[in-house]
């Protein structure tokens, strides 16, 4: 958790639009182009929502924007509303204990504050770094999503706190504890449906600069870290002005 960062003034610095395409609040992206040729063989499949290849015209150069915008757009459990003017992308491990923190104490800050207000819009991604039990973790979330409970089961595992409770007879008993159906579930776990996606959000979350969980993109700029209500508030409030003055808030 990087509690010693300038997180307000790095903010500030990204939306009157100072900060450099590819540097982050907390590191540099350098060698970013490099990095993405690393992922390109996930591209295909999960960024065809942002029209990377358009039938009848030649594949144009992924940019930084367009990885942004998929993560913000693309399919994945959301809350808040879609015309929201800010977008929170949240990059999470379930075995991360201070993406527990953020989940249980700061999250529900922030949905009654600004989520529930129209004014946010959250996004999860998965960016798996504690090894093959958060792997799974987070397919099994991804199954609950297909049947409509991400939140419900997101809320559970966050609630445990070790890797021996995430064996995959432990997820389906979860599932099971909130009526999701046994069966679809377990075939869903069982045949690695989501691990490609769960994978490539993960690729993702480092191409654009997160060197560990939490870290999140806040209308398209990177923080890494937990940080108190406090700190996200002052955050969301100068986003949200800046957003109230020009017709686009974003920073390019």
């Amino acid at each position: 958790m990087h509690s010693g960062d300038s997180w307000s003034s790095c903010l500030e610095a990204t939306s009157t639009a100072e900060l450099p395409e590819g540097q982050s609040c907390g590191m540099k992206g350098a060698g970013f182009a490099r990095i993405l040729q690393s992922v390109a063989g996930l591209l295909g499949v999960f960024f065809i929502v942002v029209g990377v290849a358009v039938a009848g015209e030649s594949p144009r150069t992924i940019s930084r924007a367009d990885l942004v915008a998929t993560l913000e757009r693309g399919p994945g459990p959301t809350r808040g509303s879609v015309d929201a003017p800010v977008v929170v992308v949240e990059f999470s491990d379930f075995l991360c204990g201070y993406c527990r923190v953020f989940a249980q104490e700061t999250l529900p800050k922030i949905e009654e504050r600004y989520i529930r207000e129209g004014k946010i819009r959250f996004v999860y991604r998965h960016m798996t770094v504690r090894g093959d039990a958060s792997f799974l973790a987070a397919q099994a979330a991804s199954c609950a999503e297909g049947q409509g409970k991400f939140w419900e089961f997101h809320d559970v595992l966050f609630g445990k706190n070790s890797p021996f409770v995430f064996t995959s007879a432990r997820l389906k008993q979860y599932a099971a504890r909130l009526r999701l159906d046994a069966k679809s579930f377990s075939a869903c776990l069982d045949s690695g449906k989501y691990a490609e996606r769960v994978e490539t959000e993960t690729v993702l979350g480092r191409a654009l600069g997160a060197t560990g969980t939490p870290a999140f993109l806040l209308n398209g700029q990177l923080v890494i870290g937990a940080y108190p209500f406090e700190a996200f508030q002052r955050g969301f409030d100068m986003l949200l002005g800046a957003s109230s003055r020009e017709p686009d808030g974003r920073a390019e």
